[in-house]
C-alpha cells in the first residue's frame, strides 16, 4: 500500500525528489520523563529490561523506582538541568538508568564512545563542558581509570579541586565496588537521594520541556574531530516512537539489543522505541558477540532483533547458526551502514525476519528519516532504505543545489522535527550542515523513485570519479555480495594522476573459502563496465572499523596509500 499523505503532500508518481512523509500520526509533544510515567502506568508488570550478562529483569514498575532512585541520588550530588552528564561504557544497566535519570531531571546526557584513548576523551569532555562522567572501570583492552588518571593526575592525589586538562568535571562517578581515589561509587550515588531531592525532582520534571536540549551525541569524526550533535526530547522520543510504528510494536514485543547504547542506535533505536509501547529491551552481553546475541534470541524468545549488516553477517556466518531457535523473531531495524540486498534476503529467510525494516538517517536526525514499510513490495523492501518517516520532508539536490529529477543521484537533504538543534557550541558547522531553510545536508548521495522510495548510493566523498565517470562504490559491492565465497566487500577511491581517481577493492572471503584476486577479477568483468572493475583488489582478513560497525573507509584509503607509496619506493 502507498504510503498515506495529504494536502501538503506531493502527487504520485513524482516528477522530482522531494517527498513529505505522512502526517496522519501526530508527534507527541510529552517529555521522556513524562513519557515514561505514562508508560509505567499502562504496563506496570510487563517486564520492561533484561540484561542477561548482570542477572537483570525488572518490570516497568521496578525499572521506574531504580531510575528516580538515581535521578534523586545525582539531585543530591549537585546536578542541575542542563548540566553535562558524561557516560563512559560498554553497554549495562547503569546506562539505561543514566539515560533515563537524566531526562528525569533535565540534565544533558552526553554519550562518550566506549572504544575512545584519553586523546578523545579530553575532547569530548571539554568540546561540551562535561561536568559529571560515568564510567566503567575497564572495557576489553582498555583501563578507564588509568586512562582518567592519565588525564588528570590531580584526581589521584587530591592536589587540586579544578582539573587542568578537564576544567569541567567536577565528579567522576565509577561502575565499581572497588574504591578509587577521587571518584565516587555508582551505588553510593543511588543512596544519596533523601524526601527533598524526590520533591526537587518532580518541580524538575514538571518544569521540563519536550524542546529542552537532552542528549548530545558525538558523530562518527571520520575527518577532523567529531561532533557533538544536540538533541531534544522531541527530537528522540519521537523518533522512538515512529519506529516503534513503522516496527508494528507493542507491549508483547521483546527486542534483542546487541548494539551499543552509547549510539542513536541503542539509545533511541533500542531503548526508546521499546519505551513507546512498554516492549521489554534485552542486552545480551556488553558488546555485540555473535553467540551471545543468538543464544538471547532464543532463551529470551525474542520478537525482534537490531543489528548492523556485519553483525547479522557475524551471526549468519557462525558455524553454530543453525543450531539455535529463531522462530520466534518477526522484526527489528537493520541500519548503521548500507544494507546489501542479498543480506537482506537472508535476514528474511534465515532469521524469520519477515518484517525487518532498514531504517536510514543520521545521528544529526535522531537518527532516522527514512524507513522501509512491512507491507511494501518486496523489492523496494531489500532494494531501498523506504520513503521519508511522518513528519519529515526528504530532498534529493544535484551539484547546483536544485532539487534532481527522478532517477538522478544527489545529496539526500532532511527537514522537520527530526534535525537536530545544532552541534553544541559550533555556530559555523551547524551552519555548514543545517542550511538557512531548515534543510539538515547528508552528504549522502541517493536516488529518489516515482514513488518517494530512496536507494543509497554512497557517500558524496566515496564517489569514485575515474576519467569522468561517476562510479559508486555501492553498485561494485551488490555485485559482490552476490559472490557465493565473498562475506564483505569495501569499494573506493585511490588517487591517480592519468584518471584522477581508480577504483580499490577490499573484500573477505566466507569461512573455509578461498578466493583470490584473478577470480575475483573475472567475475566482475562479467557483471559491470571496463571502467568499474577495482585496478587494485585485497584479499583481507579484518577491516578498519567503528565500534558500531561501520567501515572506516578512510583508513583503508590512508592504508592503501601508504603500501602503494612503500612499493613505489622499493621498485
Amino acid at each position: 500500500m502507498p504510503q498515506q499523505q495529504d494536502n501538503h503532500s506531493p502527487s504520485l508518481p513524482l516528477t522530482l525528489s522531494q517527498y513529505h512523509g505522512s502526517f496522519s500520526t501526530l508527534l507527541s509533544e510529552r517529555t521522556i520523563a513524562e513519557h515514561l510515567d505514562y508508560i509505567v502506568d499502562k504496563h506496570p508488570d510487563n517486564e520492561a529490561i533484561v540484561v542477561r550478562h548482570q542477572g537483570i529483569r525488572w518490570t516497568y514498575r521496578q525499572y521506574l523506582r531504580e531510575i528516580e532512585r538515581l535521578a534523586a541520588g545525582l539531585l543530591a550530588l549537585g546536578v542541575q538541568p542542563g548540566d553535562r552528564v558524561g557516560i563512559w561504557s560498554p553497554n549495562n544497566i547503569e546506562w539505561s538508568l543514566v539515560q533515563f535519570a537524566s531526562a528525569k531531571i533535565g540534565a544533558i546526557m552526553v554519550c562518550i564512545n566506549p572504544a575512545y584513548r584519553p586523546h578523545e576523551l579530553a575532547f569530548a569532555i571539554n568540546n561540551v563542558g562535561v561536568k559529571y562522567l560515568v564510567m566503567a572501570e575497564q572495557f576489553k583492552a582498555s583501563n578507564y581509570v588509568d586512562m582518567i588518571y592519565q588525564l588528570a593526575p590531580e584526581l589521584k592525589d587530591g592536589s587540586k579541586t579544578t582539573l587542568q586538562a578537564l576544567p569541567t568535571l567536577e565528579q567522576v562517578i565509577i561502575l565499581s565496588e572497588q574504591p578509587f581515589a577521587g571518584m565516587t561509587s555508582f551505588t553510593s550515588v543511588q543512596q544519596l537521594g533523601e524526601d527533598a531531592h524526590y520533591q526537587q525532582m518532580r518541580v524538575i520534571e514538571a518544569q521540563l520541556r519536550p524542546d529542552d536540549a537532552i542528549n548530545i551525541q558525538f558523530t562518527s569524526g571520520t575527518t577532523g574531530n567529531p561532533k557533538g550533535a544536540t538533541l531534544s526530547h522531541r527530537n528522540i522520543l519521537n523518533n522512538g516512537l515512529l519506529v516503534a510504528q513503522a516496527m508494528h510494536f507493542n507491549d508483547k514485543d521483546r527486542l534483542c539489543i546487541p548494539v551499543p547504547l552509547y549510539h542513536c542506535f541503542g539509545m533511541v533505536l533500542g531503548n526508546l522505541v521499546c519505551l513507546a509501547s512498554g516492549a521489554c529491551a534485552i542486552f545480551p552481553a556488553p558488546s555485540f558477540d555473535a553467540i551471545s546475541t543468538l543464544s538471547c534470541v532464543e532463551q529470551e524468545r525474542c520478537t525482534a532483533l537490531h543489528g548492523v549488516p556485519t553483525m547479522f553477517i557475524a551471526q549468519l556466518e557462525h558455524p553454530d547458526f543453525q543450531q539455535y531457535d529463531l522462530s520466534t523473531l518477526r522484526t527489528g531495524v537493520m541500519a548503521g551502514s548500507t544494507c546489501p540486498q542479498e543480506l537482506m534476503r537472508k535476514v528474511h529467510s534465515d532469521f524469520h525476519m519477515r518484517e525487518v525494516v532498514i531504517g536510514y538517517g543520521q545521528t544529526e536526525c535522531s537518527p532516522i528519516n527514512h524507513i522501509t514499510q512491512t507491507d511494501a513490495p518486496i523489492d523496494k523492501q531489500v532494494q531501498t532504505v523506504g520513503r521519508a518517516m511522518a513528519h519529515t520532508e526528504i530532498k534529493i539536490i544535484d551539484e547546483r543545489g536544485q532539487i534532481a529529477p527522478i532517477g538522478s543521484p544527489g545529496e539526500i537533504c532532511a527537514r522537520g522535527y527530526c534535525v537536530m538543534q545544532g552541534y553544541w557550541g559550533d555556530e559555523a558547522k551547524t551552519n555548514a550542515t543545517i542550511d538557512a531553510e531548515g534543510w539538515l545536508h547528508s552528504g549522502d548521495l541517493g536516488v529518489m523513485d516515482e514513488q518517494g522510495y530512496v536507494t543509497i548510493v554512497g557517500r558524496i566523498k566515496d564517489m569514485i570519479i575515474r576519467g569522468g565517470e561517476n562510479i559508486y562504490p555501492r553498485e561494485i559491492e551488490e555485485v559482490l555480495y552476490l559472490h557465493d565465497a565473498v562475506s564483505d566487500a569495501a569499494v573506493f577511491g585511490i588517487p591517480d594522476d592519468k584518471f584522477g581517481e581508480q577504483v580499490c577493492l577490499w573484500l573477505k572471503a566466507k569461512d573455509n573459502r578461498d578466493i583470490d584476486e584473478p577470480q575475483i577479477r573475472a567475475y566482475l568483468k562479467d557483471q559491470l563496465a571496463y571502467f568499474k572493475v577495482p585496478k587494485y583488489i585485497r584479499i583481507v582478513e579484518e577491516y578498519p572499523m567503528t565500534v558500531t560497525g561501520k567501515l572506516q573507509k578512510f583508513k583503508m584509503r590512508e592504508m592503501m596509500l601508504a603500501e602503494l607509496n612503500e612499493q613505489a619506493q622499493s621498485a
